[in-house]
């Protein structure tokens, strides 16, 4: 097996340059770019890994960690979620600017790499400057913060563990139904090691989101409820968008004269001087605009 001798930071970096993904036939990058203010905990060598693959992994400078990976995150539903933005951020403060970011992430589900500086695995130095310290639990850092609100975390404290966790992570953020966020927490001394990784690791892999087909018997079932119900109503919601079916949408709407309605998440799902659009619904909604061709 051919191994290839590479800084733990440079393996992220060319592993994420050899992700692509399919989108209407036609191959593109799964990480188009990466969004970045550096400072102790990734300038040195994830910071360098990027600057020297710019024209592969692009990368944008950030001027606050929360705005650049919100920004990510917007990307990401405007790519229907085919696409991920990598966010990364120097050692403590730089790294919880954006934990609202990934609760943003995680509860609409919205893929982004977030790939922040921890302490040193070898704890030493320690402390190292911004770091939170715990007497009583030296294995917590900022970067625990993390958890609740990520699809995927995992602290990075040797440089062969990204053969394991990167492709976890990519599997969770392309899974239309567990897709969301994903942390790789990069202890500092870890990025600088060196390994020799297989070779294979770095070959090109071209990815395909899964689409299941829905059940017979639950269409079945669907079909009947709505021909037998006297005033059936569509609530669309972000699984419409994501799968491109607007044009059906509103077929299907016509074609039964049954009324649609937004989710926050659906929105766009259907133009709003579309016949059978009602408006958008949720909590902070209190008025519908009804179709003039169907009671309700």
């Amino acid at each position: 097996m051919k191994k290839i001798k590479l800084t733990c930071a440079h393996a992220i970096v060319k592993y994420l340059i050899s992700q692509k993904i399919l989108i209407d036939g036609k191959k593109e990058p799964l990480f188009p770019g990466a969004f970045g203010i550096f400072g102790h905990g990734n300038v040195a060598c994830l910071g360098q890994a990027l600057q020297e693959n710019q024209d592969k992994l692009p990368t944008y400078r950030g001027h606050h960690e929360q705005n650049m990976a919100l920004t990510g995150i917007a990307f990401a539903r405007a790519k229907r979620r085919k696409q991920i933005f990598v966010a990364t951020s120097s050692v403590g403060p730089g790294s919880t600017n954006m934990v609202t970011a990934a609760a943003v992430a995680m509860s609409n589900r919205l893929p982004i790499l977030f790939l922040a500086g921890d302490t040193y695995a070898n704890r030493m130095p320690d402390p190292v400057l911004q770091q939170v310290e715990n007497f009583n639990n030296p294995g917590i850092t900022v970067n625990d913060a993390f958890k609740p609100v990520t699809r995927y975390f995992d602290r990075i404290t040797r440089p062969e563990q990204i053969l394991q966790s990167l492709p976890q992570a990519i599997q969770v953020m392309l899974d239309p139904a567990d897709t969301g966020p994903a942390f790789l927490s990069l202890s500092q001394d870890v990025q600088g090691e060196i390994f020799e990784y297989p070779e294979e690791f770095f070959i090109e892999k071209v990815h395909n989101i899964r689409r299941p087909r829905p059940d017979d018997f639950q269409i079945k079932k669907a079909a009947e409820k709505i021909k037998n119900s006297k005033n059936p109503l569509i609530i669309s919601g972000g699984g419409v968008f994501y799968s491109d079916a607007m044009e059906e949408l509103g077929n299907f709407a016509t074609k039964h004269n049954i009324p649609v309605t937004q989710t926050a998440m659906g929105y766009s799902t259907m133009k709003k001087d579309h016949s059978h659009f009602l408006g958008p619904i949720a909590v902070s909604y209190t008025h519908l605009t009804l179709p003039t061709n169907r009671e309700v």
